[in-house]
């Protein structure tokens, strides 16, 4: 799919939703003369729409590059990439990582399913033993615990500025004995008395400051039972920042110590029919500053959130999606989160809230003029449970057409809540059945 597909995509799917369609227009420059037949032309990235693209297999056997690690994939990838982009095929087998693949521009990684899964190595632990500057490109282990040269790490220290903690993702590239060599320079203090820790933590597929690329019809588990923690600020069972035009499609992300699928100040970004579930974190992760991503009929099940919207996430679109088992929050909206649709999901036994509106710091910060239409909230856990929860100075919200049904003894479990500093909350066609109270409205009233 090209960038003029996926945006004439986009602006099919939303044509209801004025959120969607100023999605569309945001996303398009038009040049006054249309480009038709277009010709392959040194340095000019509109180009024909080409057949057939190079390929390379990685597999256990019988394929381009044998191998079942990272490393394999790695190769593959670079080798794809250094002919302007095409297809890694990923045959089927079990492939464990101990370290990410870092993708390239214009390279879609397609497995055979289920059948092929890539499983992360349990995470080590080791402490250092000497300081490292902030210039330095280099760390030295009290004991490096298994820790091999190629391995991707974390390296976690106190800020003795700040208090905050500086999070440093490596590889480790040569050693001496226990001094390691890392792939670039540490740009942060890595003192003792920062209380630094080393971790082998990574996404499984990762990148940054790339575009073009697609991960489709792989399995993808975390392993979160032999794997410390990482956040989806920095981690995933696929993690990309400061990317565009990239696509998730049938992507089975399982069991991380943290987010399932989290991109990061990326634009244009489709995620459809994945499977997220089990992890610690969150099942989809549209993070910080991403704009118009679309997530459309994935399953999340099981995760501590289905959907979180991070900050500043705007003009997406949510549609048909299926959420079960939230450890908290089935839809979370909050920081500058502005005009997103969320429509036609349905999200059940969320434990607190089904569809979260955020409090922030101010009315400035809250998530504005965003759309929920024709989802099914159904079961909140806890007895104190919300189907939809605005909170904070949020302004502008059109609620209609949900159906939002308890079936549990309504105990204290609200319908629909509204907070007393909300402003032009819009309520319409809502089917709300089995709560102790409908809507809780506590705005004042004039």
């Amino acid at each position: 799919m090209n960038r003029r597909n996926f945006l004439a995509a986009v602006s099919g799917s939303a044509a209801m939703g004025s959120a969607a369609r100023l999605a569309a227009g945001a996303a398009t420059t038009e040049h006054p003369v249309p480009v038709r037949n277009p010709r392959a032309t040194s340095g000019d990235a509109i180009e024909p729409e080409w057949k057939e693209r190079l390929t390379i297999s990685v597999g256990p056997d019988k394929a381009d590059l044998a191998g079942s690690t990272e490393k394999a994939i790695q190769a593959a990838v670079d080798w794809i990439a250094r002919w302007g982009g095409g297809t890694v095929r990923i045959l089927r087998g079990t492939y464990r990582f101990r370290n990410a693949v870092y993708l390239q521009n214009n390279v879609r990684i397609l497995g055979s399913g289920l059948d092929s899964v890539i499983v992360k190595e349990p995470s080590i632990t080791a402490k250092l033993s000497q300081d490292s500057d902030w210039f330095d490109q280099e760390i030295t282990f009290a004991n490096a615990n298994g820790l091999q040269v190629g391995d991707g790490v974390c390296l976690r220290v106190k800020n003795m500025s700040t208090g905050s903690t500086e999070v440093i993702k490596r590889t480790l590239v040569a050693r001496n004995g226990n001094r390691y060599k890392l792939d670039s320079g540490l740009r942060k203090n890595v003192w003792l008395m920062g209380e630094p820790k080393v971790e082998s933590l990574f996404p499984l597929f990762s990148g940054e400051n790339i575009a073009g690329v697609t991960i489709e019809n792989i399995a993808l588990d975390g392993n979160k039972a032999n794997n410390a923690n990482l956040d989806g600020n920095y981690a995933g069972c696929i993690w990309m920042q400061d990317c565009n035009k990239i696509v998730f499609r049938k992507v089975t992300a399982r069991n991380y110590n943290g987010d399932g699928i989290s991109w990061q100040i990326c634009h244009d970004v489709l995620t459809e029919d994945c499977h997220s579930h089990d992890h610690t974190g969150l099942g989809l992760h549209p993070g910080s500053g991403s704009q118009r991503s679309v997530i459309r009929r994935n399953r999340m099940v099981g995760n501590d959130q289905g959907i979180f919207f991070c900050w500043g996430v705007r003009w997406g679109l949510a549609e048909k999606n299926y959420i079960e088992g939230s450890k908290r929050y089935g839809i979370s909206i909050g920081h500058h989160d502005t005009d997103n649709i969320v429509r036609d999901n349905e999200i059940r036994t969320s434990a607190e809230v089904g569809i979260l509106f955020r409090k922030e710091r101010t009315g400035a910060f809250q998530g504005h003029r965003n759309v929920i239409e024709k989802n099914q909230i159904l079961g909140i856990g806890k007895e104190s449970g919300i189907g939809i929860d605005v909170q904070g100075q949020t302004q502008s919200i059109k609620i209609l057409g949900n159906e939002i049904r308890e079936t549990q003894a309504p105990s204290k479990r609200i319908g629909i809540r509204i907070g007393p500093e909300t402003e032009g909350i819009t309520l319409a066609g809502n089917r709300i059945e089995g709560f102790a109270e409908q809507v809780l409205d506590l705005r004042k009233k004039s």
